[in-house]
């Protein structure tokens, strides 16, 4: 089975918010990286490793490989003394896996169960865009996203709210006013 169009869309608006994100990561001055974030819990370094983390799981799992598979060749610091390249080099390989032609007619096997590659790419996309948000506000920086990876994003959260809310993956929704933009809603 052929990608589709909407997942050429989706493609393209992951890799807009993989590039947003690193541009972000590039903007972290060396003493942000013990600044808080928004999560409770962590610091810069904390958010950005977490997301180097998932870039580096999301080769081996769009490869089709297992969890089993991966073991546990991605725990712990995966920034090591150069977070901005480690950051780099993570993305780069995360992109060529996600592009590679008929990775998003596979299957990704999960922790929590078999998905459709492009529900992984989804799940990336939100991550991308959550924790950039989170980096910005973190050192100071421009928080808007990329107005077409939100709307992609809100699309597709749209349907799977109520999952990431009863699985405690979520809080439930704020009030935002009428004329929020897209972002905030």
């Amino acid at each position: 089975m052929a990608a589709t169009i909407g997942d050429m869309d989706l493609l393209e608006s992951y890799r807009r918010s993989l590039a947003d994100f690193i541009d972000r990561v590039e903007r972290v001055s060396p003493r942000q990286w013990s600044a808080p974030t928004p999560c409770p819990d962590w610091d810069v370094r904390t958010l950005v490793n977490h997301v180097v983390n998932e870039a580096r799981w999301s080769v081996p799992l769009f490869a089709s490989r297992t969890v089993a598979e991966v073991g546990d060749r991605f725990d712990g610091d995966q920034l090591g003394g150069d977070p901005i390249t480690a950051a780099r080099e993570a993305a780069s390989q995360a992109e060529i896996a996600a592009s590679h032609p008929g990775t998003l007619t596979r299957t990704v096997h999960l922790s929590s169960g078999d998905v459709p590659a492009t529900e992984y790419l989804h799940q990336l996309l939100a991550e991308h865009l959550v924790h950039g948000w989170d980096l910005a506000v973190a050192i100071g920086d421009d928080p808007r996203l990329d107005a077409d990876a939100v709307r992609e994003c809100a699309k597709w959260f749209a349907t799977h709210a109520g999952d990431y809310r009863n699985a405690q993956l979520t809080r439930p929704g704020v009030e935002v006013p009428a004329e929020a933009d897209a972002q905030d809603r």
